[in-house]
């Protein structure tokens, strides 16, 4: 079984330059703290989803879980700076909108779920604002936040921090000598942190270690996910692949995310043989990549296919040149993230219990009942300010 950390490599070298950039952050959450630099708190609930590290830490698949936890009971909008994207300000995804205006990551989200928003913008509070006030968006229950644990203009209500397992914070080093964003002390302003990526086979002992080195205040708590792949799904044939007829496949393992390890180790127990043919996080697919998965392909042993993740898989149907027996044979694989130890529940009712007592209805009940006990008792009331830790 691999271990918590096994994927953490450090840069001892550049030690002194992390020092440095420790400082420049350490100076800027200051700035929050104390009030200088200000965060906006909004009128409607807002989850917020990130990390405090370079690379994927399964934001997008834990975000998908909020919105089929909520989709059914409000309207849901999801808000994105919409990475590497060719559009910039403010931009709400519709039936027109492509791939390269909002990004691959909420461009998936959009294609999977059309009874939502989905909207970019690299300013998080004009984003929310004109959630709230454009005609078309104003009806919005609640805004999910996606990788925006950072992004500190906005104070959300519920602020998510995913660590990785096999790149766990407390193992790691700030940037560049590792892969931290910033001190391991920005893990305090999580309301829940969930260990994602676990093994499913951990055993008691191991989550209670895990529990203890995390070391979270009493307000805190700790949650742990694992993934679960579905069926592969065709990009350019409505076809489906169950995960154990990977068996009977060479399979080539395309990816452009930033761990790729991780799922080739997830995949390697359902296939019989495996290539891994792996690009950079987002990587925007040019002639020569297309030319080697094509010739990689055909080089490969019958019967082949090609897994990819749904990530890739919108930036690989934007590509142009793939041959047709790739065209023929590529698949999209699909994951969702499953909590431990019974803790699906817990957490379901904590996001579902928030959301409830902030909804619009909510505020405008307690508004009337507040505007009714200041006619009675002649006295005013403070400002009202939404926050997981106060409900």
């Amino acid at each position: 079984m691999r271990t918590e950390g096994d994927l953490i490599k450090i840069n001892e070298w550049l030690t002194p330059l992390s020092w440095l950039y420790g400082m420049a952050v350490r100076l800027r959450n200051w700035l929050f703290d104390v009030g200088i630099k200000r965060s906006k708190t909004f009128s409607l609930p807002v989850i917020s989803v990130g990390n405090i590290t370079v690379g994927g830490s399964g934001k997008t698949p834990h975000v998908e879980y909020l919105i089929r936890l909520l989709h059914d009971k409000m309207k849901i909008a999801v808000l994105s700076r919409g990475y590497k994207r060719k559009s910039s300000g403010y931009v709400l995804a519709t039936e027109e909108t492509t791939m390269p205006e909002i990004g691959d990551e909420p461009f998936q989200m959009h294609q999977k779920f059309s009874d939502i928003y989905v909207a970019v913008d690299t300013k998080r509070v004009r984003g929310i604002e004109r959630l709230q006030s454009d005609e078309e968006t104003k009806d919005v229950d609640v805004v999910l936040l996606d990788d925006a644990f950072q992004h500190r203009y906005v104070k959300p209500g519920i602020n998510i921090l995913l660590v990785d397992y096999h790149r766990l914070i407390i193992y790691d080093k700030m940037l560049p000598a590792g892969r931290l964003r910033e001190p391991l002390s920005g893990k305090n302003r999580a309301d829940i942190v969930i260990v994602t990526k676990c093994p499913k086979d951990l055993r008691p002992m191991e989550f209670r270690v895990l529990t203890k080195a995390m070391s979270l205040y009493p307000f805190q708590k700790l949650y742990f996910t694992c993934i679960d792949y579905d069926d592969a799904k065709g990009l350019f044939c409505d076809k489906t692949l169950p995960l154990h007829e990977l068996k009977q496949q060479h399979v080539m393992l395309l990816t452009g995310i930033a761990s790729p390890k991780q799922m080739e180790h997830d995949l390697k127990p359902h296939v019989g043989d495996i290539r891994s043919l792996s690009f950079g996080d987002h990587h925007q697919f040019k002639p020569r990549d297309i030319e080697l998965i094509n010739d990689t392909f055909e080089s490969m042993p019958e019967p082949r296919i090609i897994i990819t993740t749904e990530k890739d898989a919108v930036r690989l149907k934007e590509a142009e040149g793939l041959s047709e027996p790739v065209r023929q044979n590529i698949y999209a694989l699909p994951i969702k993230v499953s909590f431990m130890l019974d803790q699906e529940e817990n957490f379901n009712e904590k996001i579902i219990s928030y959301v409830r007592k902030n909804s619009r209805n909510s505020i405008l009940a307690k508004r009337k009942d507040d505007h009714k006990s200041k006619d009675r008792h002649h006295s005013g009331n403070g400002t009202r300010t939404i926050s997981f830790r106060n409900n």
